[in-house]
């Protein structure tokens, strides 16, 4: 060997055979170790989506059984402006409160029997009305034999002997035409008045 090839390699130095033979040392393959450690993020995020619904529901059925809405008066309640009567038909033993706008109780209704005349009259018959004072306290009480309430203006008529009370008289017509917005009304014919209390009486009309 000559001296300048340098890094030429004697094939009788000690250990140039084994030299020769000795194999690269192995390393981990980056690209599997890679692969494996995205597999297990996905897992692991696969597993979180999963149980957090189930967290999730559980406040909010609490939520729900608090704000569930209690009940309540139905909107759609029989009263004297939402009588449930087709035209034609026919109920008995009907009973209807009257309230004003305010939601007061200012009237009520009690009849043997009712029938839906057409879209705006109503015929009772046997009807007793009742109405309050803004104290909620009885006022007056009508009886009529046969009577009709137009549902436009309100106005209930009689062409039957009618009899109206209160605390301190009672009065009575052939005929008579009862507002039963204002609570007043107008007899005519053999018109007869009972005084029961005088005393009652003028303390009203000073009122």
């Amino acid at each position: 060997m000559l001296p300048f090839q340098v890094g030429a390699i004697d094939p009788n130095r000690p250990g140039a055979a084994s030299g020769a033979r000795r194999k690269p040392p192995v390393r981990a393959n980056r690209p599997d170790l890679g692969f494996a450690v995205c597999l297990l993020s996905i897992l692991l995020l696969s597993i979180a989506l999963a149980i957090e619904p189930a967290f999730a529901a559980k406040p909010k059925s609490r939520k729900d059984k608090h704000l569930s809405p209690t009940p309540s008066a139905s909107p759609g309640e029989q009263s004297l402006t939402n009588i449930p009567l087709p035209v034609g038909h026919e109920a008995k033993g009907l009973v209807l409160p009257d309230f004003d706008v305010e939601g007061h109780l200012r009237g009520r209704f009690e009849a043997a029997s009712a029938k839906r005349l057409d879209e705006y009259h109503i015929g009772f018959h046997s009807l007793k009305i009742i109405t309050y004072t803004p104290e909620s306290k009885p006022d007056l009480t009508v009886e009529l034999s046969e009577s009709i309430l137009n549902l436009k203006t309100r106005i209930l008529s009689s062409n039957e002997r009618t009899i109206i009370k209160r605390a301190d008289f009672d009065i009575s017509g052939d005929s008579v035409e009862f507002d039963t917005n204002t609570h007043t009304g107008k007899l005519v014919g053999n018109v007869k008045m009972v005084i029961t209390s005088q005393s009652q009486l003028l303390g009203n009309q000073n009122e």
